[in-house]
């Protein structure tokens, strides 16, 4: 594999086995996904709106819902050594329907990109006023673009170090609030701000990171075992969730407040700020590195080209940073709940068809050993964008029970019926872009199933 695949960070080949990591450097970094701001954040936002102990069930479905989702999809990654939008193509959306994906993932998590620089900026206008605030979110969004354009390995070196000191600000700043109140009277604190439901609860915690569940072959691509995959999904999921979260609820029950700078703040003072920008820069590197694959693969897709992931993830990082400067902030639990009714289907739909149907299950067998992906894959795959969307509409206009998990277990349930039916057909033909016109071809039109091959082998 050549030195500018490598640095490309395989956004469109397999990662070879000596590229890949022992799994407690791969879990630092889904740790630190998991235990940055992100989840800070979302635990003040149900510390305002919920009781304690509503609160707790909230963050225990959700996390049920990620860690069940992760694994599997997490599993698929490590298998294919293939990041979530390419490994789409095989797994029941096609070339075309893969490019939605990539356009999907990246232009939310590019929302998400600049939620993280606007908390960022918020903190650094209190710490030096001098500056406005839209001038840090920019400047905050340009510093976590340059740690990603180097890819995994930086980002690895990112983790260990604002990990343990995240966890060290955020253990100064619970305990210097604890220390001026009962947390006994905290646990049994009503809270400060309009109710949120434990279903309106589960919704935020499943839908808050329920791309970072999607993205998880992004990740776990890494890996060099299931058992690798199982073990850090657990823990960092666990603690991530309960750790980060509870502590957010505490401390938006102490403050009277859901706004993360008064919380931090109150409780540390300017060290607060510390916590706001270290957390931030952990998590924010994820987001812009995987909307920066989702878009290789849109740009791939749509335009048969490669596009240089460094360039890609580096013109992101500019609109995102912007995205922040203009208050993409202020529409925070309304993005969460609408990521909560779309995404989740998508799971579905993968583990339906990897697992179950495995329509084009032979395809990415034949392929595994080495870099190479499968030459080519349908182009479209009809039966599935109606799955897809049939799904997201059930899990944002019904109300019944949690929306996340019905709108993933519809897209699972119809995508087998619809497989088992032989419904679940690829039209079209889509060659993989990769590969070298020498080995790859076209096979012209028509159905390309896994039942009927018409791929090379690597």
């Amino acid at each position: 594999m050549s030195a500018a695949t490598a640095h490309d960070d395989y956004a469109q080949v397999r990662v070879p086995t000596e590229a890949r990591y022992p799994w407690l450097s791969v879990a630092t970094q889904r740790f630190g996904m998991l235990s940055a701001f992100g989840q800070f954040l979302l635990g003040a936002t149900l510390g305002f709106g919920q009781s304690f102990w509503t609160a707790f069930w909230s963050i225990t479905l959700g996390a049920v819902i990620l860690e069940v989702v992760s694994i599997f999809l997490g599993i698929m990654g490590m298998r294919e050594g293939m990041q979530t939008s390419m490994l789409s193509r095989w797994c029941g959306f096609g070339r075309a329907g893969s490019a939605i994906i990539g356009l999907a993932i990246g232009v939310s998590l590019i929302g998400w990109f600049g939620v993280q620089s606007g908390v960022a900026a918020a903190g650094l206008g209190a710490l030096v006023p001098a500056l406005p605030v839209w001038v840090w979110s920019i400047v905050a969004g340009l510093g976590v673009t340059a740690i990603c354009v180097y890819g995994f390995k930086s980002m690895a070196w990112t983790a260990y170090i604002t990990v343990p000191v995240f966890l060290a600000l955020v253990g100064w700043a619970i305990v210097a609030e604890l220390q001026r109140h009962s947390i006994s009277e905290l646990v049994a604190s009503a809270p400060a701000g309009p109710e949120l439901t434990l279903l309106q609860g589960t919704t935020l915690v499943a839908g808050g990171f329920i791309v970072g569940a999607i993205i998880s072959p992004d990740l776990t691509r890494y890996n060099r075992s299931t058992a690798d995959v199982i073990k850090q999904t657990v823990i960092s999921v666990t603690l991530g969730e309960y750790l980060i979260g509870l502590i957010g609820v505490l401390l938006a029950h102490a403050v009277r407040s859901a706004d993360i700078i008064t919380i931090v703040t109150s409780s540390v003072g300017w060290v607060g700020i510390l916590v706001t920008i270290v957390g931030v820069l952990k998590i924010n590197d994820w987001n812009l590195y995987s909307s920066g694959l989702g878009v290789v693969n849109f740009a791939g897709t749509v335009f048969g080209r490669r596009v240089n992931r460094a360039v890609v993830t580096a013109a992101i990082g500019v609109v995102g940073s912007v995205l922040a400067a203009v208050g993409i902030l202020d529409v925070f639990v309304p993005f969460l709940i609408i990521l909560g009714s779309v995404f989740p289907p998508i799971a579905g739909i993968f583990v339906a068809e990897y697992f179950v149907v495995k329509r084009w299950r032979a395809d990415l067998e034949a392929t595994r050993h080495g870099t190479d992906v499968p030459p080519v894959a349908p182009q479209w795959v009809p039966a599935t964008l109606v799955i897809w969307l049939v799904s997201a509409v059930v899990g944002y206009f019904v109300t019944w029970g949690l929306p996340s998990i019905n709108s993933l277990v519809v897209a699972f349930v119809l995508y087998v019926v619809a497989g088992k039916a032989g419904l679940v057909r690829g039209y079209g033909v889509g060659r993989t872009e990769t590969y070298d016109d020498a080995v790859a071809h076209s096979t012209g039109s028509g159905d390309v199933s896994g039942g009927e091959r018409q791929t090379v082998g690597a």
